[in-house]
């Protein structure tokens, strides 16, 4: 049931003052590597969200916290006012690594079933769903190919598909685009605006700003694992490229 009006709509993803310091011990040597640093972000329900950021500015760790996959040194990770880490309110969440790990020996539909039963969903909501997803994503006439046979974009579209099949309320996608073809890029862009109309919202990190530009409601901008900066579509809107400069501008500062 939907939160009326007149009920607190929490945040879908927050992060509230969080260090993540990762500590390596080599020949008797401790490192301490930064991954953020006091690092705050509220995901608003329903809206699209770009962490945009060079690479090696924190992004993924803050994927990572969000996920549950890591613990902050310090400060709280929470998903729809649940604090983390927490099985159940997980279940609300799709997620898509950069750099999926799909078996390519099998098809989409094979590929869609195993991770159903790997996440206990029930057959009956397996068969209800795997064929809708797989029509959703474009996926239906290479139903009957092994994914190793599937293009860059057609593997992203795999890995969504799994992020997807359970009708979660967040997706949480990492570096969703990066890689893609022209092509590839224009098909990824228009899912996730479908994916958003239909309420999902939508958190991602990225480097290539010309696409956040042209879906996100608002930016962070992550910088050396500091939030330097967050905007909102009305800053950029209306001005090709205009984004790309106050990023430039941001990180330059």
């Amino acid at each position: 049931m939907r939160e009326t009006l007149t009920e607190t709509v929490h945040p879908a993803a927050e992060l509230i003052r969080v260090t993540k310091l990762y500590r390596r011990r080599h020949l008797g040597k401790l490192t301490v590597t930064r991954g953020v640093e006091d690092l705050s972000l509220e995901i608003r329900t329903g809206e699209v969200f770009g962490l945009l950021g060079l690479n090696g500015a924190g992004k993924t760790t803050a994927i990572k916290l969000l996920l549950g996959l890591l613990f902050p040194t310090e400060g709280e990770a929470r998903l729809f006012h649940v604090p983390l880490p927490d099985r159940v309110v997980m279940r609300r969440v799709g997620y898509l690594p950069e750099l999926p790990t799909l078996y390519k020996y099998l098809t989409i539909g094979e590929l869609l079933q195993l991770y159903g039963d790997l996440s206990d969903m029930p057959p009956e909501r397996i068969r209800e769903r795997l064929p809708r997803i797989i029509a959703e994503l474009g996926l239906e006439p290479h139903q009957a190919k092994h994914l190793r046979e599937y293009s860059k974009g057609m593997l992203q579209r795999a890995g969504l598909a799994q992020s997807l099949l359970h009708d979660p309320d967040l997706l949480i996608l990492d570096e969703p685009v990066s890689g893609l073809d022209p092509l590839g890029l224009k098909e990824m862009r228009q899912l996730l605006l479908n994916l958003n109309g239909e309420g999902k919202t939508i958190f991602f990190s990225s480097h290539i700003i010309s696409e956040a530009e042209k879906i996100c409601h608002r930016v962070g901008i992550l910088h050396q694992g500091r939030l330097s900066r967050i905007l909102e579509k009305k800053e950029w809107e209306g001005r090709d490229g205009h984004l790309e400069k106050l990023f430039l501008e941001t990180i330059h500062a």
